[in-house]
């Protein structure tokens, strides 16, 4: 099977040389089309953005929605974190009143109320101090021994204790550390969101207003947290990065470019082509409706990658055929002969290797899987067909335009001390082909077996900016050098006292009738011998919060209630399993009724259980032993919480990571054999072509191991990147060997083939590693991350195409070929890899 490719890619050089200005006008105006597109781009940040239809993750909200005071009566809520000798004092409790009344005096705060461990001070004072001013006033008339009593008498209450920091001592009275809340009711019911997880929350202008305003008016170090506050660093990490990054990147591709063109011409048009190429990719987002999120920051680069890499084979080819005598037309025309069918089956392998991140099911690497594989698609069009057409009509002009002209010769040349060191490969597979490609099979699997090492982590704080910047990004003048960042020292800071020494917590939704005789009782006995990861108590039940242990908790406190669930309690047990709507509404009209709302739904058909666990158990244990417990109920439960939640989305990194590498790997040996079936009647060939993608894959992988670099949101795609961007490599070889062995013999042909091919590999491999390098320079960490593996993989791509791959053409060619001293001749229609040899030799066949 063959299909006549050639009437296609002749249209395609007919428009390029005889009709240049018409293909440069309508690439103009599908430019300006696309510009129009930028407009409605759209960013979307966070952590949410990953959870997305993943159960726990739902109930998590569901829980939000239905228990917890913050999400329900107070849409938004603000933290007032202070910090202090003793936090506890009476200057500092004033303090913390005084901020709060600061906010709440500004009518942009939208404040409906406040809390915090100063007020329950003020109130146990004067019980009758309701309000902040009154509150204030309490505190300011009572003295330091009065203000410790009341610290005192609260030591036991959980309102209090909740809001103070692990280190509070009942007989000094004093803790380094408290929080305050502030609650607003926003315009329109907007709400904020659970903190850390929304990407673009509506309290961001109210805590970063409230920062300044308690900066400016209270003289404490009282620090603004919440989902505001998160959400503007998500957004602020991200501009700096690019601020910092963007003008690196610019500066050391076009200084590569400069070596690589050697011509101030050739330079505009291929910087004009990676400007057109970006306006097309991200004016399709905006026309799409794809939000722009952080893993795309790294699209521009993966787009510079190939586009400078068509746009170095383009003009380096097309030189080379200058170099023989062709004019301008004549030798763009042989170029294009062969470079579009070489940059069609690049543009179709690295597609099929960004595509294959669809069968992720996080959202985020979906959407940049289909940006991607659009960008690279645009990114063919215009430097396969724009380019050399704006580069025809250019030339055809330079000798009555003054356009100065410098070095035109091209990358690599036969003689060169480059295309000596790039003929390495050659020089062993003309000696011990097989050798090397045994060596090299045992190193891939030696490398993908160390592999299996690479951890897998997903946290909120890969999204943020880290505690400390680099000095050297410090060190940067404006307007480069990064904002002062809070939000992950905040985070730290409280894990560090507030969390408590046990560990964290597992939460069970549960949905069903809870009114029902045995809700209770299974609530209950899901909590009898649980999993070694849970805290228990000395009975061997789990260390829990649920209604139930609200409901015993009232029982101690109160005799008729207690009473009431004597009667109702059929096996002693102190649950009750009889008349629970009568026992849920003398509950409910308790004291501690707002704390059982935090449990039970107001409908009643819903509840949530709070299992605390074990500081020495890993997130993956904890998240196993939740979903064990879960198991035990017979109503639909779901195990929730933070903990449970990121481990969900690691597991799906994961799972993406290997499902996407899967797919690219499969697909792209079907593709490659297929598209040397049909264009070159050669299937085998497809084979030969991916050796290097093997060996670079395993040594990437292999490199994350070795750098304890994890799969996370960003590093997820890298190993079916490598595919999409190494095959490029291995592609532009083969493709100008076939070429190069139908008209010559085996050695001469590859040693052109590496000589002219591999100097624009160069070229491009030094361009795009050092382009996309600089993301080590992002202020986000993994950002970073993400950039030198990319780097690497293009190092490694770029090695295994020029020293393993000819070794691997040679044993190709051992078995299709009957006489590796003579050419293969020219296609033939057998659709088989038995190919009859040329009658003659080309002139150079006995070199």
């Amino acid at each position: 099977m063959r299909v006549d490719y050639q009437q296609f890619v002749d249209w395609a050089d007919d428009n390029i040389v005889n009709r240049p200005g018409t293909v440069i006008g309508v690439f103009i105006v599908v430019t300006l089309l696309f510009t129009a597109g930028l407009g409605g781009v759209s960013t979307e940040s966070g952590t949410q953005q990953f959870a997305e239809d993943i159960p726990a993750a739902n109930a998590l909200e569901r829980i939000e929605n239905e228990f917890l005071p913050v999400f329900s009566d107070d849409p938004g809520s603000t933290q007032l974190v202070q910090r202090g000798r003793n936090v506890l004092s009476k200057d500092s409790l004033l303090a913390m009143l005084r901020a709060q009344r600061a906010l709440e005096d500004r009518d942009d705060m939208y404040v409906t109320g406040t809390s915090s461990a100063a007020g329950t001070v003020a109130r146990s004072i004067d019980p009758e101090a309701t309000t902040l001013e009154q509150q204030i006033t309490t505190l300011e008339r009572s003295t330091p021994s009065t203000v410790r009593s009341a610290v005192r008498e609260n030591a036991d209450n959980p309102g209090f204790t909740g809001s103070v920091s692990n280190d509070f001592n009942k007989r000094d009275a004093s803790a380094s550390a408290t929080i305050g809340a502030v609650q607003h009711d926003l315009p329109g019911g907007a709400g904020g969101g659970t903190a850390g997880q929304s990407g673009d929350s509506p309290l961001t202008p109210i805590q970063t207003q409230a920062q300044r305003v308690i900066g400016t008016e209270i003289d404490a170090d009282i620090t603004v947290f919440g989902s505001g506050i998160i959400a503007d660093e998500f957004g602020t990490v991200i501009s700096d990065s690019l601020l910092i990054v963007t003008p690196a990147a610019v500066l050391l591709i076009f200084g590569f470019l400069i070596v690589a063109y050697r011509d101030l011409i050739d330079l505009v048009l291929g910087v004009v082509s990676l400007g057109m190429a970006s306006i097309w990719t991200f004016g399709f987002l905006g026309l799409a409706g794809i939000p722009f999120n952080q893993i795309m920051i790294s699209v521009p680069p993966l787009l510079l990658a190939v586009g400078i890499d068509f746009g170095i084979h383009a003009v380096n080819r097309y030189r080379e055929d200058r170099a023989t005598d062709r004019d301008v037309g004549d030798a763009m025309r042989v170029a294009t002969d062969q470079l579009l069918v070489a940059f069609f089956i690049v543009t179709g392998t690295t597609v099929i290797g960004f595509l294959s991140n669809l069968a992720s099911e996080l959202p985020p690497i979906r959407d940049f899987g289909i940006v991607a594989a659009v960008g690279i698609v645009f990114t063919f069009l215009i430097f396969g067909i724009f380019l050399p057409a704006a580069k025809v009509w250019v030339d055809r002009r330079r000798d009555s335009w003054p356009i100065p002209t410098f070095s035109q010769r091209p990358l690599g040349e036969e003689g060169s001390a480059l295309g000596g060191a790039l003929s390495v490969g050659v020089t062993i597979a003309n000696r011990a082909p097989v050798v090397l490609l045994v060596l090299t099979l045992v190193f891939s699997a030696g490398a993908a077996g160390y592999a299996t090492g690479v951890d897998t982590n997903f946290s909120q704080e890969d999204f943020l900016p880290p505690e400390e910047v680099s000095p050297l990004l410090k060190a940067l003048p404006e307007p480069f050098a990064p904002s002062d960042y809070d939000a992950v020292g905040t985070i730290n800071f409280l894990d560090d006292k507030f969390t408590s020494s046990q560990g964290g917590s597992v939460t069970i939704y549960l949905e069903g009738r809870m009114e029902n005789d045995a809700a209770l009782e299974r609530i209950y006995r899901a909590g009898e011998d649980p999993p070694e990861e849970f805290v228990t108590d000395g009975n061997r039940r789990v260390e829990s919060t649920s209604i139930v242990t609200i409901i015993q908790d009232r029982a101690e406190q109160d005799p008729e209630f207690d009473a009431l669930i004597q009667r109702n309690d059929r096996n002693d047990n102190g649950v009750p399993d009889d008349n629970l709507p009568t026992i849920y509404r003398e509950l409910e009209a308790s004291p501690a009724g707002d704390r059982a709302s935090e449990y039970l739904a107001d409908d009643r058909r819903s509840a949530r259980v709070v299992y605390t666990a074990s500081a020495d158990a890993s997130d993956q244990e904890v998240t196993a032993a939740g979903h064990e417990v879960a198991d035990r109920f017979r109503t639909d439960a779901t195990s929730t919480g933070n903990t449970v939640v990121f481990q969900a989305v690691s597991d799906l990194i994961f799972e993406s990571a290997i499902t996407s590498l899967a797919i690219a790997l499969s697909a792209t040996v079907v593709f490659l054999v297929f598209i040397y079936w049909v264009l070159e009647g050669l299937p085998s060939l497809g084979i030969a072509n991916l050796a290097p993608i093997v060996v670079a894959v395993a040594s990437v992988a292999g490199t994350m191991r070795l750098l304890d670099v994890p799969f996370n949101a960003f590093t997820a795609t890298i190993l079916s990147l490598t595919i999409g961007l190494g095959i490029d490599y291995s592609v532009h070889v083969v493709h100008r060997f076939i070429d190069e062995r139908r008209e010559r013999a085996l050695v001469p042909s590859l040693q052109r083939t590496v000589i002219g091919t591999g100097g624009a590999l160069l070229g491009s491999m030094a361009t795009t590693a050092s382009g996309i390098g600089v993301l080590t320079l992002a202020v986000l960490s993994v950002l970073g991350q993400f950039g030198i593996l990319t780097a690497i993989s293009i190092v490694y791509s770029f090695l295994a195409s020029l020293l393993v791959l000819p070794s691997a053409l040679v044993v190709w060619d051992r078995f299709v070929n009957d006489d590796p001293g003579v050419p293969m001749g020219p296609r033939d229609d057998t659709g088989t890899d038995g190919v009859e040899p040329a009658d003659g030799v080309a002139d150079d066949a006995a070199a």
